[in-house]
Order: C-alpha cells, then structure tokens, then sequence
C-alpha cells in the first residue's frame, strides 16, 4: 500500500508492476503521481508536463526551417538571374 501525497488516500500498487519513475493516478483525488521509491512504494506528486512549451518549441522549429527553406529559394533565384544574358 502506498498513500497518495495529496489527499493521504490508500492507493494499492504491486511493487512488481511499477518501476521507479513510472506515473499514476489517484483513484479518489485524481492527482498523477510519479513512484520515487519501490521497497517501499512512495509517491510523490508528478512533476507538471508543460506540453504547451513543447509544442511552441515545435512550431518555432518548423518555423525556423520554413524560413531556411525560403532563403535557398532566394538564394537559387538570384543564382538564376546571374545566368542570364
């Protein structure tokens, strides 16, 4: 048995089934919990994903290879022009 740190409830976990690091919820508060400790079982509150930094990040990549992709677009022109006669 281990108790959920938020709101002390009795959250049965088989210490077999987890590894330390893997995350779960509260089945009574609903909080995700991250197991710090195996033997005994602990749990800590998971720490907050902040999937909406991870997808900015994303679309600042795409963006920054969108605009590489349009300066050898320019680059190519301008090569282009040099040609002509």
């Amino acid at each position: 048995m281990a108790t959920c740190p938020e709101c002390d409830a009795e959250i049965e976990v088989d210490e077999f089934d987890v590894d330390k690091g893997d995350q779960l919820s509260c089945p009574d508060c609903g909080s995700n919990l991250e197991v710090t400790g195996l033997s005994p079982i602990e749990l800590d509150l998971a720490p907050e994903d902040d999937d909406d930094d991870d997808d900015d990040e994303d679309e600042l990549e795409e963006d920054d290879a969108e605009k590489d992709d349009d300066d050898d677009d320019a680059d190519a022109e301008k090569d282009d022009e040099g040609w002509e006669e």
